[in-house]
């Protein structure tokens, strides 16, 4: 059920997209389902996590690095999985109402699913790994929904902030959880739950403290990355309603409260995490009572309630962390319901703005009534939820955990925005539903539709029976989710409302009372100020986030590029070349490297003819390489036919197809790149052009070729001269038939032992042909390129002065028979790629030479007729065939998990068949279709950008002579 859990929202997500997009009711009511859905399944799975079992489910992935698909939910995963699943229920309620019919609200959806999905993985992870992959994906989903409308600029500014910062911060958490891999030893959550004193005592603690700390804080938004989450109401209220109260702000705290036993309770943790849990509660508070804007004051309370539970978190107390654990629960209600209330006045307002809302109680009362019980919660009033747990909070910030001046001075700043938050409480109440009746706003203020208010009447209620019998209601399910936590050292702690008079209801007292006074005090104020705190109005986090990013990304990396880097070619390789030199020749040289003796031995003459021809050719096409480009191609195919040749002596013939066809792939598509490069007008032998800078500057490339040359051919010498240790390939070499069903050792290597780096090549290789693709579609050919070759030039002369010809007759007729035979050869190629595809697991051939193989036909059909020709005839879909090729290889992996084994395990047999006879059957077979189908796709995809020139270049020469004539006719 737990795979089901995570599965659902995801599977949901891709079904939402499909929704047509002016169907958003349907989308909304799909969505609705499957969060219904989720939230049943958690439900379902409470009595088995009440009873104190973990619940489990694994699957093996790359069991040998402990990297395992591993799901696990204890009473906190259950509590944080019954937030996700049921505020996310109760927003997309809200969200049917409140998104527009003008917006794609089914792919509002999709990307609300899909978050949902991430923060379930993220919550029921059980390994650090599959934790660190959720916790990006968090990141970047909330980026697309951040800037759901990418019309608005602030909206798009947001997003890429939020991205920014917690895209960074996860970054460094990674490497911390790597760590923590490290010292434990496995990553498994819960061996590393087990290993306390371990991670405690081990020299790393403090850098895995500082990079674990670095993901949390700057996901929660905590000080000094808090100006993300203001700059992040730019969103739609649905989202703010579920990423800043339930779902993404508390991730950070999931994984403080999460790694709390193993890295809590050290000097270097309480001063951390304390001190910016403290400036954080005081300055979020304080900045949250001087914005105009309802959501910004409700982002600026939510920094301060997320610091509030660091604080507690910092403590190292269990009764401290009960509180932290309690306060997350009961800011997830009243926060929510406050988003959506602000949501809703801003829908039925048209404005945002506190100075322009006043008396919307006349207008709106049952929304008003609700949004002051839950801004009451806010504030810490009695009889409702947020005092409950912030009496917890005062309670323990008036214990002494440590002797110093922080542990001295966290009450009085636990007291003082505390006050604060009764001030900014107060003022949304008065400013937004009382004082004169509002005048000029864009719309008249009205009560929403009934079941957009329903999710905030649910939450307020919830609000209400929590804070007046918590320990019927809340009670359970909080004591589920701190064992899970605590173990052992769960406290005996009480959630009576009454606790008699003592210091914690004192320190509320002040608040309350204090709080209301200072309101009062600044009413007058803040009706008309300007948005922003006193003292620090100036200190905009934008221009400081947009300040660093120009200094890092423009100023410090031109300056760089200026002083180290150049655009041009030739230096970059030089430098590469120079640098590979330098530390080849110092780990030689430090480790005592000794060259083995030079022993002459009897040679082929045919070989060493081979080897001459290669050597004469290698070298003619560096020789040529700059000025005479055409024939440096050939020399070049020259050398890698020598190659080839060489594989076959050496008994390699897999290696020796592969080469073949990919040079003459590689060959092809650089000849018709050649066509649209700028020509070369220099001679190389003009005695003008050769001066004593050019005559250095060859010489200095020479050297460092002839000492790269020289320095692979010393090493080469001398590991094929000295006795070979024990490798790997005996493994394989015993193996490949008995457990990869296949005698052809390289390719059972490709698709079975070594399949995941197989996945991970064909990945890249997607990657590169999409850049390239790219790159060439931006690409504009040099002025005397585009002009007509002349031989072409003549041919249509021709054609031109003979009335009974067409342009282009002289071309068709040279190349008919040549275009008929290449034609033809399309199927001949097609059985060529199906033969090599089906034998290559016993013998030469397999997925990425039949790849290579097909895209040889398709470059043959462009050849003899054409671009436009061979569109208008075959239906080529490279894009399609990459996608395909990419999911049949990871299916292919996922499937091994439906049989138990790890992933990308391979099954193979012999059947019989009738007539055929006995033929070997492997399921590594679908993962080499995968291969073939993104190397076929790849290939093409880069022939047809390239291809497309031609196209282009007389629409642009005709396109050029129209505005030509235009200027004529002017």
């Amino acid at each position: 059920m737990l795979l089901v859990l995570v599965l659902a929202p995801f599977a949901g997500s891709l079904a939402a997209i499909c929704i047509p997009t002016d169907k958003g009711t349907a989308a909304a009511w799909f969505s609705g389902s499957v969060a219904l859905f989720c939230l049943a399944t958690a439900a379902g799975l409470y009595p088995i996590v009440a009873s104190g079992e973990v619940l489990r489910y694994e699957v093996n992935w790359l069991p040998e690095l402990g990297l395992n698909f591993t799901l696990r939910m204890d009473g906190f995963a259950w509590m944080f999985a019954s937030l996700v699943t049921a505020i996310g229920l109760l927003v997309v309620v809200y969200a049917r109402y409140y998104m527009s019919t003008s917006d794609p609200v089914p792919r509002f959806f999709s990307l609300f699913l899909a978050f949902m999905g991430a923060m379930l993985g993220l919550v029921l992870s059980g390994n650090l790994i599959l934790l660190a992959i959720f916790w990006e994906m968090t990141s970047i989903v909330s980026f697309l929904l951040i800037g759901y409308w990418h019309h608005n600029a602030h909206a798009r500014e947001g997003a890429r902030m939020a991205l920014t910062v917690t895209g960074t911060g996860g970054l460094c958490m990674f490497v911390g959880l790597m760590l923590i891999g490290h010292i434990v030893g496995s990553y498994d959550l819960d061996l590393v739950l087990s290993s306390g004193d371990l991670i405690r005592n081990d020299p790393l603690y403090a850098t895995v403290l500082i990079l674990i700390l670095l993901g949390a804080l700057t996901k929660s938004a905590q000080f000094p990355f808090h100006f993300w989450l203001p700059h992040a109401m730019a969103a739609p209220t649905p989202v703010s309603a579920y990423l800043h109260s339930a779902t993404l702000v508390k991730a950070g705290i999931f994984v403080l409260t999460r790694l709390w036993p193993v890295m809590a309770g050290t000097d270097a943790w309480f001063w951390i995490v304390g001190m910016t849990g403290l400036s954080t509660l005081l300055l979020g508070a304080y900045f949250a009572i001087f914005q105009q804007d309802m959501k910004g004051l409700l982002a600026y309370s939510t920094i301060s309630h997320l610091g509030l539970i660091t604080v507690l978190l910092s403590l190292g107390s269990p009764l401290a962390a009960v509180a932290a654990i309690f306060h997350t629960m009961n800011h997830a209600t009243f926060k929510a319901s406050l988003f959506m209330a602000a949501g809703i006045i801003d829908h039925e307002s048209g404005t945002r703005d506190m100075r322009r809302l006043s008396g919307l109680f006349k207008y709106m009362p049952f929304t008003a009534t609700l949004a002051m019980v839950a801004s009451a919660s806010m504030a810490g009033v009695p009889l409702l939820n947020g005092f409950l747990s912030k009496e917890m909070f005062f309670a323990e910030a008036i214990e002494t955990h440590k002797y110093n001046i922080l542990d001295t001075v966290t009450p009085y700043v636990a007291t003082l925005a505390s006050m604060f938050a009764v001030t900014y409480s107060l003022r949304f109440i008065h400013s937004v539903f009382f004082g004169p009746p509002p005048h000029d706003l864009p719309k008249m203020p009205h009560e929403p539709p009934r079941w957009m208010r329903a999710p905030i009447e649910f939450l307020v209620l919830a609000c209400l029976v929590v804070g007046i019998v918590p320990s019927w209601t809340i009670g359970p399910f909080l004591h589920t989710a701190v064992k899970s936590v605590l173990g052992d050292a769960t406290p005996v702690y009480s959630l009576a409302v009454w606790h008699g008079w003592n210091v914690p209801l004192l320190m509320s007292l002040i608040a309350l009372v204090g709080g209301g006074g200072l309101f009062l005090i600044m009413k007058s104020y803040l009706a008309t100020s300007i948005e922003g705190p006193p003292f620090f109005r100036r200190l905009e986090g934008q221009r400081i986030f947009e300040r660093v990013l120009v200094t890092l990304s423009w100023k410090w990396a031109r300056s760089i590029e200026m002083r180290a880097g150049t655009r041009r070619l030739q230096p970059q390789m030089r430098i590469l070349v120079a640098v590979a030199l330098l530390a080849g020749a110092i780990t030689l040289l430090s480790q005592g490297f000794k060259p083995a003796a030079i022993v002459l031995r009897s040679i082929d003459p045919a070989f060493a003819l081979i080897w001459l021809i290669g050597i004469v050719c290698a070298v003619g096409a560096a020789y040529q390489a700059k000025f005479h480009r055409l024939a440096a191609l050939v020399l070049l195919g020259g050398a890698g036919l020598v190659t080839c040749i060489t594989f076959v002596w050496l008994s390699a013939p897999d290696l020796a197809v592969t080469q073949l066809l990919v040079e003459i792939v590689t060959t092809v598509l650089i000849l018709l790149g050649l066509r649209w490069l700028p020509k070369r007008i220099e001679d190389p032998d003009d005695p003008e052009m050769m001066t004593m800078p050019v005559r250095l500057r060859r010489l200095r490339d020479l050297a460092f070729a002839l000492f790269a040359g020289l320095g692979m051919m010393l090493v080469s010498y001398t590991m094929m001269s000295r006795e070979m240790p024990e490798t790997i390939s005996s493994y394989f070499l015993e193996r490949a038939h008995k457990e990869g069903g296949g005698t052809n050792v390289v390719n059972v290597i490709l698709v079975d032992f070594r399949g995941f780096d197989t996945l991970g090549e064909i990945a890249v290789l997607c990657i590169v042909a999409l850049t390239v693709f790219a790159l060439l579609l931006r690409f504009r050919p040099a002025t005397e390129s585009l002009e007509t070759p002349e031989q072409q030039r003549v041919q249509n002369a021709y054609d031109d002065e003979h009335p009974h010809r067409k342009t282009g007759d002289s071309i068709a007729e040279y190349l008919l028979v040549p275009s008929v035979i290449m034609r033809w050869m399309f199927p001949v190629v097609g059985m060529l790629a199906a033969f090599l595809f089906f034998r290559g697991h016993d013998l030469p051939g397999g997925g990425f030479a039949a790849g290579i193989a097909m895209s040889i036909g398709f470059i043959l059909q462009y050849m003899a007729g054409g671009t436009r020709w061979v569109e208008e005839r075959l239906r080529i879909h490279p894009l399609r065939w990459m996608a395909i090729g990419l999911v049949i290889a990871i299916a292919t992996g996922l499937g091994s998990w439906l049989f138990g084994y790890p992933f990308l395990t391979s099954h193979s047999q012999y059947v019989s068949l009738p007539v055929v006879g006995t033929v070997p059957l492997a399921s590594a077979i679908l993962f080499d279709l995968g291969v073939f189908s993104l190397v076929l796709g790849a290939t093409v995809l880069i022939l047809i950008a390239l291809a497309h020139q031609s196209v282009r270049a007389p629409r642009a020469q005709a396109i050029r002579a129209a505005r030509a004539a235009a200027k004529e006719t002017a």
